[in-house]
This record gives structure tokens, sequence and C-alpha cells, in this order.
């Protein structure tokens, strides 16, 4: 069985030449084999994460071996993308802009598909670790869940965390967006939403699926934009989902109509544990994988979750901001503020107030944001150090802060929740969860000052210093005389 064809012009073309490529330059190393997959895979994974991936032999001696951390800098990403880091937005806005129909290749042409196993038991087969402390059971974290719209057969990929309950039952979290939408137009019809969990694809795939893009746009040819031809994608044996081809592992299954199984608690991206609740069920038909596939598991709240997360969603932040503010440079959601809730904005502030109608608009570019600080652009705002000091020399809370009560947020902030009581070990109805503030704080200088009050410390020439040419090499100091020798 062959690869579909496609350009390798991208390192991050296929997973397999991504991973050889961190492994020739030092950025992967390999554990010993037998590792635990109950919370000592995670660790590992975690003490290497954004400075190595880590690939898992045999853990606790499965044949399939695991891989963690694989897209962990930033920097990583722009380079599968083959752009350096500064153009790494907009080559994603050009993607999601002008997405490439899929190519659909034969069973016969897809690695996805060298295996297939209709009565497989995924527990049994897969290495799906434990994560966290309390995580109640083994999750799959880097799973893109790909489904069809009922009504108009379009496909969505998302990413979403999946507890495994038996060899052919998981309950899975899905958030208001376009999966649980699709779910809920098939449940209403007393029908199964046909999914398929696919595990292992390349890197711009897999952060393709992360785009925020509206109803009814296939992540999947965004993907192809991103590898600049179509990607091949197989239908699934057991439904008419379509599925990466060269995926290593592709579980087939059903969203069943009105199941609900317990899920939870599970450690999430802010950090903190989420609580057990009711789910929707998927009931597994079959599992497809190549002959000698590679498990993907994301650590959670870990620098690859929280990349894949935010460079999407800041690039689609930045063009809805610049379609009202051309004078918007740049945006940043910071790691500290879990790559979701706090954004850093740059413009080139033209007229006083301005940035107060940034932050309102930030704020309706995506719900998950809590907090928006808008800087001049004399500000790096991929530099935390340079946006706190625009705020300690820029902002006065009585006069540059704005703030919005009772908001929609992230239901994942568990900060959303205090003062509510809807009684003992009650969970808020859906419709209460996530309600939040929004701050803003306007810490961007006047347009018009006197003198040098609001002019930055510059040293001349401190930017074109080349320490090989002003550094003396091996120099030793006499500290008796001061003398300098070779």
């Amino acid at each position: 069985m062959n690869e579909p064809s496609r350009e390798s012009r991208h390192p991050g073309a296929s997973l397999r030449q991504w991973l050889a490529r961190l492994e020739s330059t030092n950025r992967l190393v390999v554990a010993r084999k037998g590792i635990s997959l109950k919370h000592q895979l995670a660790a590992i994974s975690k003490h290497f994460d954004g400075a190595q991936a880590t690939y898992f032999p045999s853990p606790e001696g499965h044949e399939i071996p695991v891989v963690s951390g694989f897209m962990s800098q930033r920097s990583w990403i722009a380079e599968a993308m083959g752009v350096g880091e500064k153009d790494l937005l907009k080559r994603f806005r050009e993607a999601a802009d002008q997405p490439l129909k899929c190519q659909e290749v034969e069973a016969s042409q897809a690695p996805c598909q060298e295996v297939i196993l209709k009565q497989a038991d995924v527990l049994r087969l897969l290495p799906i670790p434990t994560h966290s402390e309390h995580d109640n059971g083994p999750y799959i974290t880097a799973g893109l869940v790909i489904a069809r719209n009922p009504t108009t057969g379009i496909q969505n990929v998302s990413i979403n965390r999946i507890q495994v309950h038996s060899g052919n039952r998981m309950a899975i979290l899905m958030l208001p967006r376009h999966l649980l939408a699709f779910y809920k137009e098939a449940e209403s019809r007393q029908q199964a939403l046909d999914v398929a969990v696919v595990i292992g694809v390349d890197p711009l795939t897999l952060l393709a699926s992360q785009a925020v893009v509206p109803i009814d746009h296939d992540e999947l040819e965004i993907a192809g934009a991103l590898h600049g031809r179509p990607l091949p994608v197989v239908k699934c044996q057991t439904n008419e989902v379509r599925v990466p081809a060269s995926s290593e592992i592709v579980i087939e299954g059903r969203l069943l109509p009105s199941v609900r199984e317990l899920e939870g608690p599970f450690g999430e991206f802010p950090r903190y544990y989420s609580a057990r609740e009711h789910r929707e069920v998927i009931q597994v038909d079959a599992i497809t994988h190549r002959k000698s596939p590679i498990y993907h598991t994301i650590v959670p709240a870990e620098m690859e979750h929280l990349l894949l997360g935010s460079i999407p969603r800041e690039a689609t932040i930045l063009a809805h901001l610049q379609r009202s503010f051309s004078n918007v440079i740049d945006v940043h959601l910071s790691i500290g503020g879990v790559g979701r809730y706090h954004l850093f904005v740059k413009i080139r502030k033209i007229h006083e107030g301005q940035p107060k109608n940034v932050i309102c608009a930030a704020f309706g570019a995506h719900y998950d944001i809590k907090q928006v600080v808008v800087v001049d652009d004399d500000v790096e705002v991929h530099d935390p150090r340079q946006v706190e000091w625009a705020v300690a020399t820029r902002f006065q809370a009585d006069r540059d802060l704005v703030i919005i009560q009772g908001a929609q947020g992230s239901v994942l902030d568990p900060s959303t929740t205090v003062g509510q009581d809807f009684g003992p070990g009650v969970v808020p109805p859906a419709h209460m969860q996530g309600i939040s503030a929004k701050m803003g704080l306007d810490a961007t200088r006047p347009v018009v000052y006197h003198e040098h009050v609001f002019t930055r410390v510059r040293v001349p020439g401190e930017l074109e210093v080349d320490p090989e040419t002003v550094v003396q090499s091996n120099a030793r100091i006499d500290w008796h005389t001061g003398a300098v020798s070779a």
C-alpha cells in the first residue's frame, strides 16, 4: 500500500517526516520500554515539554508506541509550516481564507486502512494514558473528531476529550460549537451521528483542526491549503465520514441519541479539573490503522495543548479586528492566560478612545476571551514582560479600565461558577455555565504628549550589537594589573 502522493516542501508534511526531523535535531527523546500508561508517561512528557518531544516504545507492553509534545514550541509550528515565526499567523489566515477541496482516494491507497478491525477493543488495542492525578480513567486527548452535518453533509473537525469507559464505549465532552450542533440535529431526529476519531496526523492537519471558522467550513480543506495541495482523504469502513488517508489510527463509531454516561473529572487546559457530569456517548464500530501505527497523546494544559489552541485563535482574532481597525498590527493569546483567556493587542494608535473600541471588538471575537490589554506599536505582544511594563507605565484604572459584567465566558473557567448556588452538589444548567466578567486595559500612551515623557528609553545601536565582533574570545584578565591576554 502506497502513501498518497504529496509535496514535501513543508517539513511537517507528514507525522513521521516531522518526528524524524525532530530526532535529527536533538528535539526528540526516546524513553525506555515499559513506561506505565497511568501517570508516568504523562509525567515524563511534561518534564520534557517545550524542549523535546517524547517517544515511548512499548509502553506497558503495548506494541503501539506513543509520542507526545511534537508541537510544543511556537517556532516548531512555524517551522512545520515552512515559514518564519513572524509569518505564522499570516500563513494560517491565508489557508483559512483559501481552503482546498480534499482529494478522495481508494482504501487501497490509504495507509490508515492497512489494518481493519470490526470487533476491536479500544482499551486492549490502544495505549491510552491516564494523565493527571484525579482523572477518572484513560483519556484520548489528541483525537480529531470528524463528523458530517446531518443537513448539509459538510464535515467538521475538532479535538474533544474522550474518556474510554470500555472496549467499545467512550464518553465525550462537546462544548457549544459545531460538533454539538450536528449532534443536536441528529438527536432531534432520534438518529445517531456518525463520527471518526482520528489519532496521529501530520502537524499541519493537527493545527488546521483548531481553526475558528463558521459552521460548514471543513477544517480538512484548510489542512490542504496549509500543505499546498488537496489533502488525501478516504471514506471510513462503517460510515460516510472522510478521514485523512495518512492517519495512524481511526476509531469509527456513532454518537448515540438520548444516551448519557458519567465523564470526568479531568484535568483541563486552565490547569484545573472539570466536574464529573453526564456526557454524550460514542459507540465504537471499528478501528482501522497502519500496520505499525504511532499513538499521539497531548498532555493536558502543557505547551502542545495550549499552542494548538491559541495560534489558530490568534489568526482568527487578528483578522476579525483588522476588518474594523486597519491599525491593529498583531495579537497574542498569552500562555499565562492558558492560551485562551488573556489577549494582548498591538495597535498603531491614531485616536484617543480607539483602544476601548478595540477591546470591545476583541470580546466579540471569541467568548473565551476574559481579559484584553491594548498596547502601542513599540511593545512586543509576545513578550509578557513588555506588556506588563506597558500596563505599569501607561495605564490608570480610573480612566483606562473597561469592565463588562455577566457575559458569556468559558465553561471550563472554574471562577465563573463562584457565587452561583443551585444547591449542594448540583451542577449549574448549561445556560448558566460560564457566566463571566470581562476586563479590558488600555495600556497605550497618549497620541500627543509633551517632549519625551512617553518616549521609550533606548540606547543607539543596541539592536545591532554583534557579539562575535565586539567580544574577545578566550580572553583572560589579570586581576592584579587589569591587563587582558588572549
